[in-house]
């Protein structure tokens, strides 16, 4: 079984346009929070000062933008070694990242789809396992969206379980990924859930996103989260129980009182779950 996650409850993103808004939120509001490492490594004056304060009150995770494990360029030491120093600096104890890739011999940006093969399933497994080996920790590798398939030679499922299974590290859940590339790639999101490894489930992401075209959703983290999602993350916590869970929201972010009766929503799904699980 994978280890007990440093948080629990529901939490949200810290955005730099959201620190004076939440100043007056407490843990009754928002269990933890979480940012990108790339967003303050190294950042001082009043936005350094303000995160410390954050970081002094809440407890914090960290998801990270720039590893592009999938990448063909080798991995950024230098970058990692500030990541771990930052998790020290602010007593944050997990980090996880995405299943994808941004870079080459430049950032591209964007999270690109690591295509699906067996010599991609070891070329990021033994990446990942060094990257554990150097944190002196288990990450947590989150499945993406993504829009193409370059190469497929397996299926989402077959390639994300075999990278967990062969670098044994954790799985980050983002629920509205596994829902917009349901439709997207014209998959069953239910029986994709099923068929994840539970064991290695130890935190969660919902989110907003888009509607392109009747079968297009573009994973936006922009709007409000919809039923069907809401309904996923209840099955969610029925298979594999409950799990701390973020809402990430980056664009178009409404007044906070309408952000905390998501993340209320968070916590009213988990502790329905969590009555479940004690009654049984």
């Amino acid at each position: 079984m994978a280890s007990p996650y440093p948080v629990t409850g529901a939490g949200l993103g810290l955005r730099r346009a959201l620190l004076g808004p939440l100043s007056s939120v407490t843990t009754d509001d928002i269990q933890f929070m979480e940012v990108a490492p790339e967003n303050w490594i190294n950042v001082g004056g009043r936005y350094g000062k303000a995160f410390r304060e954050y970081t002094e009150r809440f407890p914090f995770v960290i998801h990270g933008l720039s590893l592009s494990i999938g990448s063909p360029a080798p991995l950024d030491w230098n970058l990692l070694g500030q990541i771990k120093a930052f998790m020290a600096e602010h007593s944050i104890l997990s980090y996880t990242e995405h299943l994808s890739y941004c870079s080459d011999s430049g950032h591209l940006y964007d999270l690109m789809p690591i295509p699906f093969t067996p010599e991609a399933v070891d070329y990021v497994a033994d990446r990942i396992s060094q990257i554990q080996d150097f944190l002196g920790q288990r990450i947590a590798m989150e499945n993406v969206s993504y829009y193409a398939a370059p190469q497929q030679e397996m299926s989402e499922l077959e390639f994300t379980n075999a990278v967990l299974e062969k670098a044994d590290c954790n799985l980050l859940l983002d629920i509205n990924n596994i829902y917009v590339n349901s439709i997207n790639h014209s998959y069953d999101p239910q029986k994709f859930l099923a068929a994840l490894p539970g064991h290695r489930v130890v935190y969660g992401h919902i989110a907003g996103h888009y509607d392109e075209a009747e079968d297009l959703r573009v994973d936006t983290h922009g709007a409000d989260v919809i039923d069907p999602v809401w309904d996923l993350l209840d099955l969610a916590y029925k298979q594999f129980g409950v799990f701390p869970t973020l809402l990430e929201r980056d664009f178009n972010i409404p007044p906070v009182d309408e952000l905390l009766l998501e993340v209320g929503r968070i916590n009213k799904i988990q502790q329905a779950n969590t009555r479940v699980t004690v009654d049984v």
